[in-house]
């Protein structure tokens, strides 16, 4: 199954962490797309002796990278796995056997004693657990970590979800939408590593609220799907 396998990496910046991982990961007999801007010069020279997929980013945004990684995606599966080296591979299998008959299987930081993260503060903590328990309080999502993007699905699947968050929005609207369409999914405890290099995209507090006022949005707005 793993030869029917596409993984999503987005990456901005990373010239110092995705070698690494495109390294760890090269074992693993999957396709491989990068998702970046054709002036990260830097993080494609970084990587030209690894076989792998420059897919040039057209828009602009976390969220618009991994839809345009969707849409260029031809196998049955697909997983989301950023380039700072954060997710780690080892769940991939269990992933895709998971997702052999479910839609999208969603690797949790909080799930059980098996699960954990490196790289959370006490903002970002406070910040999932309130929008997990806001995403189970007003969709019934019942999953336990909302933010986290580490998400193995059929390529169909989130491909019949429309997506259309350019930013870190995606990461609540996949969710949202997998339960407004009736899509079957679950949470597989995971644990977070701390990243290879780089600085962290997301800033919790201005990424938080524009999340927050999405998320209301989407309570409202229940044509939405």
């Amino acid at each position: 199954m793993m030869n029917n396998l596409t993984l999503i990496i987005p990456a901005k910046y990373e010239s110092e962490s995705l070698p690494f991982f495109l390294k760890e990961i090269q074992k693993y007999p999957c396709e491989k797309i990068v998702i970046l801007k054709k002036e990260d010069i830097e993080t494609i020279n970084s990587i030209r002796n690894f076989r792998c997929r420059i897919l040039f980013q057209k828009g602009t945004g976390y969220g618009n990278a991994i839809i345009e990684g969707i849409n260029s995606t031809k196998n049955e599966f697909c997983c989301i796995i950023n380039a700072d080296g954060s997710m780690d591979p080892k769940y991939l299998e269990i992933m895709l056997k998971l997702c052999s008959d479910k839609d999208m299987v969603f690797a949790s930081r909080y799930l059980g004693k098996e699960s954990g993260s490196d790289d959370d503060n006490f903002i970002t903590l406070f910040g999932n657990k309130v929008f997990s328990f806001l995403g189970n309080l007003f969709f019934s999502l019942k999953i336990s970590d909302i933010l986290f993007t580490y998400i193995l699905a059929k390529t169909n699947s989130l491909k019949k979800l429309n997506l259309k968050s350019q930013d870190f929005r995606l990461c609540v609207e996949i969710p949202i939408k997998a339960r407004r369409n009736n899509m079957i999914f679950l949470s597989l405890p995971s644990y977070e590593r701390p990243r290879i290099g780089g600085k962290k995209k997301v800033n919790a507090l201005r990424d938080g609220f524009i999340i927050l006022v999405y998320m209301i949005k989407l309570f409202f707005n229940h044509k939405e799907k």
